[in-house]
């Protein structure tokens, strides 16, 4: 492979990594820190996404993942009402 292939294939490369990396972040509008109570145990963790519903659903998804265990536990977990919910 020449010089002139391998700095094409790089720029080719870069420009799709980072095509890739604006796009993911470009959907991202929306931040929420949700506390969420669950089996005795409390954990706050803050989720984003293109809106407050998702942003919301993914903070209290990462907090219920440490706070329960098994299948059966994490969906009752994310059913419950969280503590707190603040979003910008």
């Amino acid at each position: 492979m020449t010089r002139k292939s391998a700095s094409a294939i790089t720029v080719v490369v870069l420009g799709i990594m980072g095509y890739v990396v604006y796009g993911s972040m470009a959907r991202v509008h929306a931040t929420c820190d949700v506390c969420v109570e669950f089996n005795g145990g409390h954990r706050c963790a803050r989720g984003a996404g293109a809106n407050p519903d998702e942003a919301k659903r993914g903070a209290q998804t990462a907090d219920c993942g440490v706070l329960a265990s098994g299948m059966d536990q994490t969906i009752r977990c994310e059913n419950t009402q969280p503590v707190s919910v603040t979003c910008s």
